[in-house]
C-alpha cells in the first residue's frame, strides 16, 4: 500500500489526470456524486409549482443550471450542488414589482426590503422621475452589483427639468426637441418606456400634446407609457381618459400607476374607472394598471399645496408663502382641494418622515396643529402645512414624506380582482432602520396580498395573485425571459408557505419583514434563506427593446 501511495503521488506531481474513484479505492476515501461535476446547480424538490400563468398548481421538481431553469418535472437520480426540499411549500416565479422608486439603490444595493417580500425584479423611473442619462446609471449598477434585477423607465419630469427647469409654461420648439432627444437616447440606452408624474412639478405643467410627442418617441422603440395620472380624486375619470388618449394616438401600451380612488366623495366609483380601462381594451389598446394592497397612499407634503405655487422651484414657493395676498389665495385653493378630496380637514394626512422635527413622525397634520398651535381649526392646520413646507429639508423639493389615508377598502378589492391589475409597492429600497414611519407597503406588500387577500378574504385565488406579480408584469414590460417557471427561463424563484405567509408591517410599526417566505432566488443564486439576506448580488440590468441587441443581451446575462 505504501508503494502504491508513493506511485500515485509521483503521478500527481507529473500532472497526470487521476480518476477520482480509483484514488478513492486506493486511499480508502468516500466520494459522493457531488464530488464529480454536478448535473445541476440547484434542484428544488417536492414543491407545489404555481408557474405564473394563472393555471392551477401542480407537483414538480425544478432544476437550475447557470442561472436558468433547465428542467421541470420528476427529477430522480441527478446530482446538484444544492438541493432544497420544498415539501408543503409553494414554488413560484420571483415577483416583479413594476412600480418602484429605486434611484437610491446605489446606497441600498441589496434592496433587502424588496428581496424579503419575494421580489426578484423591479422597474424604477416611475411617476416622472428617473436616472438621466440612463446608460451611465446602468453601467454603475453593473459595476457595483445588486441583489435583484432592475429595469427603468425614463421620467418625463426629469427630462422636462433638464430641458427647461421647473417653469410653468409651454416649451419652446427647441426645448421640445431637446426633450425628444433625451427620451430617444434613454430608449436607446434600454429604457422600458416613458413615465409621467402629472401631479408633480414640473410634469403637472405639461399639456397632453407635449406628453404625446414624447410618447411617440418611446413607441418607436417598443416602449410603454406608464403614468401617474393628472388627478386621482374628483377628476380621476378625465385623467384616465387622457392617459388612454395618449396611448391610442402614440400607438403604445398604457400602464396606469397605483390605480385608485383618492376622493372620499367618490368612494365606490372604481366600477366606473375600471370600465374605462375595459372599454379601451375592447377597442384594442393594451391598458394595464398597478396597485398596492392598502387603502392609503404616500407622497410629499408639497402636494397639499396648489401646483402653481411650486412654479420655479421650492425657493419660489416659499417666497409666495411670504406674500399676504398670495398666501390668502393659496389657502382658498387648498380648501377647494380638500372639498374635492371629500375631506373636511387634514386628519387623513399623516407625517411619515419630517427631518426638521422627527417628533412629528406618525402624527396627522390635525394632531400636529393642536400640539404646536393649541388649536386644530382648519386655518391652524393650513398654517402648520405652510410652516412645515417652509422649514423642511432645504436640499429637496420634498419638505416631508406623508401617508394619506384617503381610499376605501371596497375600491382596493374591486381593482385587485381585475385581470389587468398588477401588484406593485410604489416603494424605494430601504432597510429596517429607515428614518420615520414610512408606508408599510415597502415592507409587506406582496405578502399582504397572499396572506390577507388570498388566504383570509379570498378576494382572488393564489394562482391569479401570483400571475399578477409575475407573468403579467413580464408581459406588460416585455421581459421575455422572466415571470414564468418554464424551462429556459431565468431562474428567478420564490418559495413560500401559503398557509403562513403574512405581512407584519403596520402603519404604526412598518419596519417589519414578512413571515412565511423561505427562499428567494435571483438568476439561480439564493439571496434570501429563511428570513436571512445572504448579501449575494446576482441581479442584472433589464434592458428595454430599444437598446441594440437587448433581447440577446438580457438572455445571455
Amino acid at each position: 500500500m505504501a508503494y502504491l501511495k508513493k506511485m500515485f503521488s509521483a503521478l500527481i506531481r507529473r500532472r497526470f489526470i487521476i480518476v477520482p474513484v480509483l484514488i478513492g479505492a486506493i486511499f480508502g476515501l468516500e466520494f459522493s456524486s457531488t464530488a464529480l461535476v454536478a448535473d445541476y446547480d440547484l434542484i428544488i424538490k417536492n414543491g407545489r409549482v404555481v408557474d405564473g400563468t394563472g393555471n392551477p398548481w401542480f407537483y414538480a421538481d425544478v432544476a437550475v443550471k447557470d442561472g436558468r431553469i433547465v428542467k421541470i418535472g420528476q427529477i430522480n437520480g441527478s446530482s446538484a450542488a444544492q438541493v432544497i426540499d420544498a415539501k408543503g411549500l409553494i414554488v413560484a416565479p420571483g415577483f416583479i414589482d413594476v412600480h418602484a422608486h429605486a434611484e437610491n439603490i446605489a446606497g441600498f444595493p441589496e434592496a433587502e426590503n424588496f428581496a424579503q417580500m419575494g421580489v426578484t425584479a423591479i422597474i424604477t423611473g416611475n411617476c416622472g422621475g428617473s436616472w438621466l442619462p440612463l446608460g451611465e446609471a446602468f453601467k454603475r449598477l453593473e459595476q457595483t452589483g445588486v441583489s435583484i434585477n432592475v429595469g427603468s423607465l425614463v421620467g418625463h419630469n426629469t427630462v422636462r427639468t433638464r430641458a427647461m427647469g421647473r417653469e410653468q409654461r409651454v416649451p419652446t420648439p427647441q426645448e421640445l426637441e431637446q426633450m425628444k432627444s433625451l427620451v430617444e437616447q434613454a430608449m436607446k440606452d434600454g429604457a422600458l418606456g416613458l413615465a409621467t408624474g402629472l401631479i408633480y412639478v414640473p410634469g403637472t405643467y405639461a399639456d397632453t400634446d407635449e406628453i404625446l410627442e414624447l410618447a411617440k418617441i418611446a413607441a418607436r422603440y417598443g416602449g410603454v407609457y406608464a403614468s401617474h395620472i393628472r388627478n386621482e380624486e374628483s377628476q380621476v375619470e378625465a385623467a384616465i381618459k387622457e392617459a388612454i388618449e395618449i396611448g391610442e394616438k402614440a400607438g403604445l401600451p398604457v400602464e396606469i400607476s397605483h390605480f385608485k380612488i383618492s376622493s372620499k366623495k367618490l368612494w365606490g366609483a372604481s366600477h366606473r374607472t375600471i370600465q374605462l380601462v375595459k372599454d379601451a381594451r375592447a377597442r384594442g389598446l393594451q391598458v394595464t394598471v398597478d396597485q398596492y394592497a392598502y387603502a392609503a397612499s404616500s407622497t410629499g407634503l408639497e402636494t397639499l399645496l396648489p401646483s402653481w405655487v411650486h412654479s420655479g422651484g421650492r425657493a419660489k414657493a416659499i417666497e409666495r408663502l411670504q406674500d399676504p395676498a398670495t398666501r390668502a389665495r393659496i389657502k382658498k385653493d387648498m380648501i377647494e382641494m380638500l372639498k374635492n378630496r371629500g375631506q373636511k380637514d387634514y386628519a387623513f394626512a399623516v407625517v411619515a418622515n419630517y427631518s426638521e422635527d422627527p417628533s412629528l413622525n406618525g402624527k396627522s397634520i390635525k394632531e400636529i396643529a393642536r400640539l404646536a398651535r393649541g388649536k386644530d381649526s382648519l386655518d391652524a392646520q393650513i398654517e402648520q402645512i405652510f410652516e412645515m413646507h417652509t422649514k423642511g429639508n432645504p436640499s429637496s423639493e420634498r419638505s416631508a414624506q406623508m401617508v394619506f389615508h384617503s381610499m376605501s377598502e371596497e375600491d382596493v378589492e374591486r381593482i385587485m380582482q381585475q385581470p389587468f391589475t398588477m401588484i406593485a409597492s410604489d416603494s424605494s429600497p430601504r432597510r429596517l432602520a429607515a428614518p420615520g414611519v414610512p408606508h408599510p407597503r415597502g415592507y409587506g406588500n406582496n405578502a399582504r396580498v397572499l396572506g390577507r387577500y388570498v388566504r383570509e378574504k379570498k378576494i382572488i385565488t393564489l394562482e391569479d395573485a401570483i400571475r399578477k406579480m409575475t407573468s403579467l408584469p413580464a408581459q406588460t414590460f416585455r421581459l421575455r425571459d422572466r415571470g414564468l417557471l418554464r424551462e429556459g427561463m431565468a431562474a428567478d424563484i420564490v418559495i413560500f408557505d401559503d398557509k403562513t405567509i403574512v405581512d407584519r408591517a403596520t402603519f404604526k410599526e412598518p419596519a417589519q419583514y414578512p413571515a412565511g417566505i423561505s427562499y428567494v432566488i435571483v438568476n439561480g443564486q439564493v439571496v434570501v434563506k429563511n428570513g436571512e439576506h445572504l448579501r449575494a448580488r446576482p441581479g442584472k440590468v433589464l434592458y428595454g427593446p430599444g437598446r441594440p441587441g437587448a433581447e440577446a443581451l438580457n438572455a445571455d446575462r
